[in-house]
């Protein structure tokens, strides 16, 4: 068996846990809102058409945050198609994802479904089709109090106080030739830069965030982070990373090692961000929002984009991807390596909430339940509180094909001083061997420690999934063989797992 080992210091920071970490996307995408948080005819719909079987496991979930409505779909969206009365609505293309977008859901509505569900909302403005003037409008609807046209436009539409939305997307993957509106660096940060500008004219205290790279493989990667920085470091307060992950041609064991991509991507934006802002001699640091993340088999997405723009239909089935206990193991590690970024990560959305590669499943006048990912999630939530440590496991490598030499055992730990609590997550990459883990407690001055609780999720059978008809037959268990002796937390970690453990010092 292979032996693992990582020391906890209280002293050894990173930053506080930031509850955006656990945001979460609701994008006008496949079913992802009708039929997914919306649907007026279900049998647990409330008296505003959302489904509360939905939302009682977003609660669940642990959700802070949702960033809406896109996503690629922003960039053609018109906001204000999505309020007054419903029956007056337009039916819009959405080209994006070639579908009809009936607009029965709208900003009034999501902030409805929002405060239902306990979470922020992080709006995202379209800057692919439209520009300063539209942006400036949907912060009026949005938060100007009253007597303004648009503020009492809201207030006839029946929500009379602002929203109070603190922050705000400037677009969308605008670096994509897939976008509606896609533009250069130069194009789309000066664009940014007049929009966040013209947005602080009208309150100073918003939150920002300007575009970033689709992914750290595109070949403008960096540079165009470097350039619109350029233009927007002033003026914002946020870059956007988006990453998605798959085990490219069977490749598992670089996909179980994903977070080490995630890492560099993190360490590449926050290195150009400082770049920039030495050159321009600026003291402010701009902070990352890795605001779409998670696993996506894309390859197969692509494969079937033919049957996606056969005809124009309203809410199609689209990358709903049933996940299995490698993806569950994946995604527990991608957040250990937001956690462990907290100082500059500091929101981040897990893309999508609902059927559109989401944690939540749920089928029209039928059930919703967890994916196998929903439970790393759920859990990191609950338990991540206080401050992140700094944490440097030593233990056995593995070779793999996209990243070289790697860990086979990753994590990260929080601490709540005030509650007394420690909690550790870790995650062991091997694909046939088991690790016994030593985590020495000495630096705490605590002379008595408990295991509170402590999860594993794996499984026999690594693609095992969660259905309509076994909804859990992949759930995290209760860790055998957990023990604090000496001072030192010691457990065996299973192949190809994720495990949590909370012990409280008295």
């Amino acid at each position: 068996m292979l032996s693992a080992s990582f020391r906890l210091d209280p002293a050894f920071t990173v930053a506080p846990v930031s509850r955006r970490t656990f945001g979460s996307f609701v994008e006008h995408m496949g079913r992802c809102v009708y039929t997914g948080i919306y649907e007026p005819g279900h049998p647990t719909a409330d008296g505003d058409g959302f489904r509360e079987d939905v939302l009682a496991l977003t609660r669940e979930l642990g959700v802070s945050l949702v960033r809406y409505p896109g996503g690629n779909f922003v960039s053609g969206y018109r906001w204000e198609d999505g309020i007054g009365p419903v029956s007056e609505r337009p039916v819009r293309r959405d080209l994006a994802w070639h579908s009809l977008e009936t607009n029965e859901v709208g900003i009034d509505e999501f902030v409805k479904w929002a405060d239902k569900a306990g979470v922020e909302v992080m709006y995202a403005l379209n800057l692919g089709t439209r520009g300063v003037q539209e942006a400036l409008d949907a912060h009026e609807y949005i938060n100007q109090p009253d007597r303004t046209h648009l503020a009492e436009l809201r207030r006839a539409n029946g929500s009379e106080k602002p929203y109070g939305i603190r922050m705000f997307c400037l677009g969308n993957e605008l670096d994509g030739p897939w976008q509606t509106g896609h533009k250069t660096a130069a194009e789309y940060g000066r664009l940014a830069a007049e929009t966040a500008r013209a947005l602080r004219s009208a309150d100073a205290d918003l939150e920002l965030v300007a575009v970033g790279s689709s992914s750290s493989s595109m070949p403008t990667f960096a540079a165009w982070e470097a350039e619109v920085l350029e233009h927007t470091y002033d003026a914002v307060d946020y870059i956007s990373a988006h990453a998605y992950y798959e085990p490219l041609n069977g490749d598992v064991a670089s996909f179980l090692a994903s977070a080490v991509d995630m890492d560099h991507f993190v360490d590449s934006v926050v290195a150009t961000a400082d770049s920039v802002g030495a050159r321009l001699k600026s003291k402010k640091r701009i902070m990352v929002s890795f605001d779409e993340w998670n696993v996506w088999r894309q390859s197969d997405f692509e494969a079937s984009l033919g049957n996606l723009s056969s005809e124009w239909r309203i809410a199609p089935r689209v990358i709903e991807d049933r996940y299995d206990v490698t993806d569950a193991v994946v995604v527990g590690n991608l957040l250990i390596s937001l956690l462990r970024h907290s100082d500059r990560v500091t929101a981040a959305c897990q893309a999508q909430l609902v059927n559109v590669i989401a944690p939540i499943r749920s089928e029209p006048g039928g059930p919703a339940w967890r994916q196998t990912i929903f439970h790393p999630f759920a859990i990191t939530s609950r338990l991540a509180r206080g401050k992140v440590l700094r944490v440097e496991p030593h233990g056995p490598v593995y070779e793999t094909a996209r990243f070289g030499e790697v860990p086979v055992v990753d994590a990260v730990a929080t601490h709540d001083e005030e509650a007394g609590e420690i909690s550790v997550f870790v995650v062991n990459r091997s694909q046939d061997e088991a690790v016994t883990l030593s985590v020495p407690l000495g630096s705490f001055e605590s002379r008595t420690f408990t295991v509170a609780e402590a999860w594993t999720l794996t499984d026999d059978d690594l693609s095992a999934s969660n259905t309509a008809d076994d909804p859990d037959r992949v759930v995290p268990v209760t860790t055998e063989g957990v023990v604090i002796e000496d001072g030192e937390l010691r457990l065996t970690l299973p192949a190809v797992s994720w495990s949590a453990i909370r012990i409280t010092l008295q």
